[in-house]
């Protein structure tokens, strides 16, 4: 299996200057655990994912003043729809993230995770009763 047949296709963009808290309302209301950053005036796209806001919390930091730019993750690692799934795995557990960007024609994708791979490798769950 390759990474296009697991990766979502949603990928939810937000700008540098919207808060915490907005990014994980974003997030929740699309069911991903990641949001592309874009800002025009840096180079490239970042990362902001559940775990940062998650980080950012913890420390005690208030989620309605904190902006997306200080908990963006800017050295984003990116993948292709052709790579296999042992390939993602590999750079994900080598890097110690749980999200890759896919990229095509230089343009995102997508994005796939640690959980969309686990959907693909596990067997189909049945119901306990």
């Amino acid at each position: 299996m390759y990474v296009r047949d697991a990766m979502s296709t949603v990928v939810l963009t937000i700008g540098p200057a919207h808060t915490l808290r907005q990014a994980a309302s974003l997030m929740s209301a699309r069911r991903v655990g990641a949001a592309l950053v874009l800002d025009p005036d840096a180079e490239g796209m970042g990362i902001l994912t559940e775990r940062d806001v998650l980080n950012s919390v913890g420390l005690g930091q208030d989620p309605d003043a904190e902006h997306a730019h200080a908990h963006t993750t800017n050295n984003v690692v990116f993948a292709a729809p052709t790579w296999s799934l042992e390939q993602a795995a590999r750079t994900m557990a080598h890097g110690g993230f749980r999200h890759l960007v896919v990229l095509e024609g230089g343009e995102p994708a997508g994005i796939v995770s640690v959980r969309d791979i686990i959907r693909c490798w596990a067997p189909t769950r049945e119901m306990a009763f």
